[in-house]
């Protein structure tokens, strides 16, 4: 068995001691067409990864628990030399026992029909509703049809449980495995941030910055992006999911980077705001100082034991203030955030669990109340302020909006920012913006092992 395994080992380890007697079925996403015989880029279920670490499509894991015995099944795709060959290879029956620890494997096309068996006379069936619909008819169909041979002494389970309940507080709290993947994650995306600082020049297009720094994601081992890079200059950093890309970054805007590299199925997401000919404006600066300002309030407010909301409240409030300061709102701050006054120049909340997924899994509020934070939680912090061009923005401040992003890990004795190091002053940004265009002429192959 691959030593890597062994952490699905202990994973599933786990969630086996969570389990009532029953059966678990996870199953693989759908590979999905992109046009004529061209399909999308695959990339794996995260709670089905989590558990097994199997990353092929076409795949399914079950476990089964009675007493004390514990079983885990694959099913792949068997192997096949004529698909290999125009595909890659698989890892097929034999290699999802060696390689992946399953007691057995099985072909894909045999899972309906051993599923029947799987199921007979369990009490429980663990299932993640609504993600499958395809796969919950089918099994659904068969639970009923075991209910209904009574008289031979057979039934299928009457309990079903969403195995989220488990999985997201599971991958909420990073094990050690995790965190090393997040902060590899972290370091490749600061990597293509640092690469960005150094190509922008006036006048090049908001793609051609996207492309330097996925370029930098992959040369330096990024398996693929972790979401749609946000490359928007000017008053496109007012539209917050901005992924068209497709203006010209021009001197005297902003550019807001929002990007993230993934690797070992973790991801990294940071966001940096600068000047595209190397100084801010002095409304510019403003603005820019009062986020900052706004996001170190956030981090601080990290640690084990403070709640989601506290955190957002910190930063909220001095962004509240710099809202006052900079003659977008008038009043006392706590009756602003207490009408919501703020919400058209800050609607987002202050960031969002990271870890396989970039929003990644696990509860915010319980019961309404705003959950704890421990050591082991991975958190975003991106505070930011935008201005539309509207008659309610003073003239100066309409066209920017401005973000700075960066990930957080909550330790036993307080928080570690695993994005730390890369330049967000504005003195460091300056300074790092000081020969426009260095990197063209800079960027190497990187050095490799013989």
């Amino acid at each position: 068995m691959a030593v890597l395994s062994k952490v699905y080992v202990k994973r599933r380890t786990r969630f086996f001691d969570w389990m009532q007697d029953g059966v678990a079925v996870f199953a693989s996403w759908p590979v999905y067409p992109r046009n004529g015989d061209v399909e999308h880029p695959y990339r794996p279920d995260s709670d089905l990864h989590f558990l097994t670490g199997f990353d092929e499509p076409e795949s399914a894991a079950v476990l089964v628990k009675k007493g004390q015995e514990r079983r885990f099944l694959l099913f792949v795709r068997p192997r096949d030399p004529e698909m290999e060959t125009w595909v890659g290879s698989r890892a097929g029956e034999e290699g999802a026992v060696r390689d992946f620890g399953a007691d057995e494997a099985h072909p894909i096309g045999e899972f309906e029909s051993r599923l029947g068996d799987l199921l007979t006379n369990q009490p429980c069936l663990y299932l993640s509703f609504g993600l499958h619909p395809d796969l919950d008819r089918k099994v659904l169909a068969i639970v009923e049809r075991l209910k209904g041979e009574a008289r031979r002494g057979i039934c299928g389970p009457f309990r079903m449980i969403d195995p989220r309940e488990f999985l997201r507080q599971a991958r909420l709290v990073k094990d050690r495995e995790e965190i090393g993947a997040v902060e590899k994650a972290c370091d490749i995306t600061r990597a293509g941030f640092e690469a960005a600082f150094r190509a922008v020049m006036p006048g090049m297009p908001e793609r051609e910055l996207q492309a330097v720094v996925e370029f930098e994601f992959r040369r330096r081992g990024a398996d693929r992006v972790s979401f749609e890079t946000i490359c928007a200059g000017g008053a496109h950093a007012t539209t917050l999911h901005y992924i068209r890309n497709d203006g010209l970054l021009r001197d005297g805007d902003l550019v807001l980077l929002d990007a993230g590299a993934e690797v070992a199925m973790a991801s990294g997401d940071i966001t940096r705001t600068f000047p595209v000919n190397g100084r801010f404006s002095r409304v510019q600066r403003r603005v820019y100082e009062w986020v900052l300002q706004a996001q170190a309030a956030a981090i601080e407010a990290i640690r084990p034991g403070a709640t989601y909301a506290q955190v957002h409240q910190a930063a909220l409030e001095v962004l509240v203030e710099g809202l006052r300061d900079l003659k977008v709102l008038r009043g006392k701050t706590s009756e602003l955030i207490e009408t919501g006054a703020y919400r058209p120049y800050f609607m987002h909340r202050i960031g969002h669990w990271l870890g396989m997924d970039v929003h990644d899994v696990g509860p915010y509020f319980v019961d309404g109340a705003s959950i704890p934070l421990q050591a082991g939680m991975v958190m975003t912090v991106e505070p930011g302020l935008y201005f539309a061009d509207r008659q309610d923005v003073p003239r100066p401040l309409r066209g920017i909006g401005i973000r700075i992003e960066d990930d957080v890990l909550v330790t036993p004795r307080g928080r570690r920012v695993l994005t730390e190091g890369l330049p967000k002053t504005v003195d460091e940004i300056e300074k790092v913006l000081a020969r426009p265009g260095a990197w063209w002429g800079e960027v190497r192959p990187l050095a490799r092992e013989s």
